[in-house]
C-alpha cells in the first residue's frame, strides 16, 4: 500500500490525539494540522487556516498533495464542508472522513435527529419542536411534562445549548430566553423540549463507510465544570474509557438497537455517511436511549478511546474510505484509560487567554494532549488560547491507578489561574 498524506482539521484536544495516533502509523508519509495547537506541531506540520475557508483548504489540499482529509469539529460538516469537496472537479476524489451536510443533519438539528429517530425506531425520550410562533404551545407542553424540564437549542451552540430546569418557572423563563430573546441566536430559533431520562450517561462511538460499521471503545464524559458534577457545562471536564456498566450485554444491545439501525436508516433516507457515528446515551435500567448524535468524535472522549486502540488507525480510516471496514478487527487495550482535563479560570463564563504553561517534567508517565494551547514562536513560549488547555490521560490496569497518574501528570503542569475537576471517575469506582 501507498504511503498517504494526511490532513486532520480541527485545533482542540481531539484533533492532537487523532495526530498523535495517526503520527504513529508506517502508512504515513506527512501529517498536516490545520490549525493544530501546540501540541500537534510535535508530531506533524501545523498550517494556520480558518476551518471554514474552504477554498483555502482545497488550495492547500491540492499544493501538498493530500490523500485523506480527517475532519475533527462538526462546524465544517454541517456547513457543507464534504459536500463542497463533492461539488469540486479537483478534488472531488479526495476521500474525506465526515458526512455530507444531509448526514451532518444529525447533529446540526435536533429536530431533525429526532425525527430520523422516530422514523426509524431508535429509543430516545419523548419530545416537541417549538419556535418564537408558537411559544405558547410550547408552555403548554411544559406544563404536560413532570420536572425536571429538558431543553435544546435545535442547531450548534457550542456544546452549552442543552438546559435542565428543576421546576416549571424556570423552564419557562428558559424556554422565552431561547426563543423570544434568542440567547443562543439562530441555533434556537427551534428549540426541542423533551422528556428528562434518569440514568447513567454514556458516550458510544463507531465508525461506518456507509455500508459496513465498526464499533469503538465507549466512554463516560464529565460535562460539568463542579466537582461532584454540578455547576455549568461544559465541552467535557474528563473521561473514562471502558466504562464498568457497559459490559458486552449492553454494548450488544447499543450495537443492534441504536448503531445498525442508524446506519440503516441513513441509507434508507438515501444519505451518503462516511465518518463517525457519535451517540450520547442514557443507561436506563440496562437498557440504551439517545439523548443526542454527534457526526465526529468527543472531546475529551477521544483522548481515552485512541490510546486503547492499539491496531494502526490509519489502516482502518483507510479501509473504511474504501468502503472495507468488514475486513477490520481492531485490537483493544484491556486496560482503563482515563483523563482529566486542564482549564483556564472561569472556563466556561469567561477567561483571560495568553498565560505561559509550564511543564515540571519533560517525559512524564501520562499522555499529554494539547486543546486550548499555542506555540509563541518569537518567545518559545507554551501559551493558553482556549478555554479547555491540555488534557491528561494515563493507562492503568484499574480505574484508581489511571486517575491517580492523572492526577499525579496534572500536578506537574501549571498555568495562572489553572483549574481541574479532581473527582473524575470517582463515580464509577463503587
Amino acid at each position: 500500500m501507498n504511503k498517504v498524506n494526511v490532513l486532520i482539521l480541527g485545533s482542540g484536544g481531539r484533533e492532537h490525539a487523532l495526530a498523535w495516533k495517526i503520527s504513529q502509523s508506517p502508512l504515513l508519509a506527512r501529517l498536516f494540522i490545520a490549525p493544530g495547537n501546540s501540541g500537534t506541531r510535535l508530531v506533524g506540520t501545523n498550517v494556520p487556516m480558518s476551518l471554514n475557508d474552504f477554498a483555502g483548504i482545497k488550495h492547500l489540499v491540492l499544493k501538498e498533495k493530500i490523500n485523506l482529509v480527517v475532519v475533527g469539529p462538526e462546524e465544517p460538516l454541517v456547513k457543507g464542508f464534504h459536500d463542497f469537496f463533492l461539488a469540486n472537479p479537483e478534488i472531488k476524489d479526495i476521500p474525506v472522513i465526515g458526512p455530507v451536510s444531509a448526514g451532518a443533519a444529525l447533529e446540526g438539528s435536533k429536530d431533525f435527529a429526532k425525527k430520523f429517530m422516530i422514523r426509524h425506531g431508535i429509543p430516545t425520550a419523548a419530545y416537541e419542536t417549538f419556535t418564537a410562533d408558537s411559544f405558547q404551545q410550547g408552555l403548554e407542553f411544559l406544563r404536560t411534562l413532570k420536572p425536571p424540564y429538558v431543553l435544546k437549542a435545535d442547531g450548534l451552540a457550542a456544546g452549552k445549548g442543552v438546559v435542565i430546569c428543576k421546576t416549571l418557572e424556570e423552564a419557562s423563563s428558559e424556554l422565552r430566553g431561547m426563543l423570544i430573546e434568542k440567547r443562543f441566536g439562530k441555533a434556537s430559533a427551534s428549540v426541542v423540549i423533551e422528556e428528562f431520562l434518569d440514568g447513567i450517561e454514556l458516550s458510544a462511538f463507531a465508525l461506518t463507510d456507509g455500508n459496513n460499521y465498526l464499533m469503538l471503545p465507549a466512554a463516560k464524559d464529565y460535562k460539568r465544570v463542579g466537582v461532584g458534577d454540578t455547576g455549568s457545562n461544559t465541552g467535557g471536564m474528563g473521561s473514562v474509557s471502558p466504562v464498568p456498566f457497559a459490559d458486552e450485554q449492553f454494548m450488544k444491545k447499543v450495537e443492534d438497537r441504536i448503531i445498525r439501525p442508524t446506519v440503516e436508516g441513513l441509507q434508507k433516507d438515501g444519505i451518503s455517511y462516511i465518518g463517525f457515528i457519535f451517540a450520547g446515551l442514557m443507561n436506563i435500567k440496562g437498557d440504551p436511549f439517545v439523548i443526542e448524535y454527534n457526526v465526529r468524535l468527543g472531546d475529551p472522549e477521544t483522548e481515552v478511546i485512541l490510546p486503547r486502540i492499539k491496531s494502526d488507525f490509519l489502516e482502518i480510516l483507510i479501509a473504511m474510505v474504501q468502503g472495507r471496514l468488514n475486513e477490520i478487527k481492531p485490537e483493544t487495550d484491556a486496560r482503563i484509560a482515563a483523563c482529566v482535563m486542564l482549564t483556564s479560570g472561569g472556563y466556561p463564563g469567561e477567561y483571560e487567554k495568553g498565560k505561559e504553561i509550564h511543564f515540571l517534567k519533560d517525559e512524564p508517565e501520562s499522555l499529554v494532549f494539547h486543546a486550548g494551547s499555542q506555540f509563541d514562536q518569537a518567545t518559545g513560549k507554551t501559551i493558553t488560547s482556549g478555554g479547555r488547555v491540555i488534557a491528561v490521560t494515563s493507562l492503568g490496569n484499574t480505574l484508581k491507578s489511571a486517575m491517580g497518574k492523572s492526577y499525579e501528570t496534572a500536578a506537574l503542569i501549571h498555568f495562572d489561574g489553572v483549574y481541574y475537576r479532581n473527582d473524575i471517575g470517582f463515580d464509577l469506582l463503587n
